[in-house]
């Protein structure tokens, strides 16, 4: 079984997934981010692989991939780092990213290593459904590796249900339509969560965008399985340093305690 899924079988509700930018703060920190996590009590671990031109991102983690790109974070790196992770780590661990540098190393090559390593699943934003189903679907399937969507409060009805028939281990229901790190009032949200609570989907549901504390992440589970956090993370440990274990047991223990 997918370690996703053993993650949903055993817990169903205030399900917790932080994200967190390979090479950032420092090109070395990618192992230590993870394990920190793990031992601070996160659920999943969503990966970002750093790209140029990250779309769906605001300023603060569009700035930590510039930061881990220049620190020289490559998806070759990347892998050489995820080697042996699975040693240390137990928690399901999901990539998110963009198609170009996965096409530049070759779709199949690319879902090879993740196997290899011990990747559960992909989050590619740009990627369309069709295509997927077309031109990627096999392979990812191939390898093991989950394809996790996003929707949001514009995605229709019959969207929703190919999406979610399409998507495995989860739906990420995106709060809003902006990028990640908007100041939203996540009590405007609540007929788009009702109506993804209506439609009983197969998936289960975490929200991101938006979530930064115990207020919002609790918010985020009244309607859902559980929520993602990226940007306030990214945040408390822009300059941990030294203290970074210690930096994120204060900041997830500040959302789940």
């Amino acid at each position: 079984m997918n370690r996703i899924d053993q993650l949903f079988a055993q817990k169903k509700q205030n399900v917790l997934n932080v994200y967190c930018t390979a090479g950032f703060p420092t090109l070395e920190s990618t192992l230590p981010v993870m394990q920190a996590l793990q031992s601070a009590g996160a659920d999943l671990i969503e990966l970002g692989m750093p790209f140029s031109d990250p779309l769906a991102d605001g300023p603060v983690i569009q700035d930590s991939s510039t930061q881990a790109l220049k620190n020289g974070m490559t998806l070759a790196r990347l892998f050489e780092q995820l080697k042996d992770f699975r040693s240390s780590i137990q928690l399901p661990v999901i990539l998110m990213g963009y198609l170009n540098p996965i096409l530049q190393m070759g779709v199949e090559n690319f879902c090879r290593q993740c196997a290899a390593v011990g990747v559960d699943g992909l989050i590619l934003p740009e990627l369309p459904l069709p295509e997927y189903e077309k031109e990627y679907q096999a392979i990812f399937e191939k390898y093991g590796l989950y394809l996790i969507f996003l929707v949001t409060p514009e995605t229709s009805e019959a969207r929703l249900r190919r999406l979610d028939a399409a998507s495995k281990g989860f739906l990420y229901a995106v709060s809003s339509s902006s990028t990640t790190g908007k100041d939203k009032d996540m009590g405007d949200q609540t007929a788009y969560f009702r109506k993804l609570q209506a439609l009983h989907l197969k998936n289960p549901v975490l929200i991101g965008f938006g979530i930064k504390d115990k207020g919002t992440f609790t918010t985020a589970c009244t309607y859902s399985n559980g929520a993602i956090i990226g940007t306030a993370f990214i945040k408390a440990i822009a300059n941990a340093n030294d203290a970074l274990p210690a930096t994120v047991k204060s900041f997830i223990q500040g959302i789940i305690a």
